[in-house]
């Protein structure tokens, strides 16, 4: 057990917590400790207290992430609450939100301030920092294309800031190069312009009534499995539900994991799925599409934590 060697802190530490309810696929095993800082300055301080030894991951809404049956080792962050969830206006096109806002809250606020530009992140499910992970985008955006700087902190716990007038950070399709000890905490996006407001909420209104149309949001679920093959504006871009659908997995299970029928880019929790389930089943959709196309798909969902099954700490 690690608990009596972790540092003090006024956010809630808990041993071994369930994180199957943290996840939308509802599936995986406990973490030795879950801790939920009070805010940032909690953070960085239990950080900076921790054991260096003592292994840290951090946990968007686990929207696009399985964790295996047998749990993670060590301490898992989760940002949650008022504190890591606020959006405000600080300038005239100019968004600053806690990395814990969802990504929907986060359009919606800039609607509210008849601000453009932020309307895709209504359809990318999750919270502004786990998109920062993986620059997540749709519609033809990327995180990328609206970020002015993040902050942040690392596991040291110190402070760190990156972007405009800081150090670069590098963004690619579905990939940045932040450094894999760094937790997000603030993000600041710019907008594209000014519209009525109304019109700006009537638009993502309609983008989460098409997503509603064509993805299983009302499953447990996640984002997309993987990643198309080519990055946007590819020549002759490859989608890989059209691979996938080709291959002939639309439907196809694995004990309680199933292919969406609705959308093949997406694997279900039918009810009774297991960490092992959902991994195994996207292994087979892999397999067999590089059997018919020769393309290698990668994972967009992240698998983390230890492979076994669920048990005690």
């Amino acid at each position: 057990m690690i608990r009596p060697s972790l540092p003090q802190a006024r956010g809630k530490l808990i041993e071994g917590a369930a994180l199957a309810p943290y996840t939308w696929f509802r599936v995986g095993g406990p973490a030795d400790v879950l801790f939920l800082p009070e805010d940032e300055t909690d953070l960085a301080g239990f950080l900076g207290a921790l054991d260096p030894a003592i292994p840290v991951t951090a946990l968007g809404v686990g929207s696009n992430l399985i964790v295996r049956d047998g749990g993670i080792p060590g301490v898992v962050i989760r940002l949650m609450g008022r504190a890591w969830g606020e959006v405000m206006k600080t300038g005239e096109l100019e968004l600053t939100a806690g990395a814990g806002a969802l990504d929907l809250a986060v359009a919606k606020a800039a609607a509210k301030h008849g601000m453009t530009g932020l309307e895709f992140l209504s359809g990318i499910p999750g919270s502004l920092g786990g998109a920062t992970r993986t620059n997540a985008g749709c519609y033809g955006r990327e995180l990328k294309d609206v970020l002015i700087r993040l902050e942040g902190i690392n596991r040291a716990g110190e402070r760190r800031v990156f972007g405009e007038g800081h150090a670069p950070v590098h963004f690619s399709y579905r990939h940045t190069d932040l450094p894999e000890d760094f937790i997000v905490t603030r993000l600041v996006l710019r907008g594209s312009g000014t519209r009525d407001a109304g019109e700006i909420a009537a638009e993502i209104e309609a983008l989460q009534a098409r997503r509603a149309e064509t993805q299983p949001i009302r499953e447990k679920t996640s984002g997309s499995t993987f990643a198309n093959p080519d990055p946007p504006g590819t020549p002759g871009q490859r989608s890989a539900w059209k691979l996938i659908d080709a291959a002939g997995c639309r439907g196809l299970k694995v004990g309680g994991a199933q292919v969406s029928p609705m959308h093949c880019n997406f694997l279900i929790n039918t009810g009774e799925a297991t960490a092992a389930d959902l991994e195994a089943l996207g292994e087979l959709v892999r397999a067999r599409v590089l059997e018919t196309s020769g393309v290698s798909l990668r994972w967009e969902v992240r698998r983390i934590g230890r492979i076994g099954q669920t048990g005690p700490v």
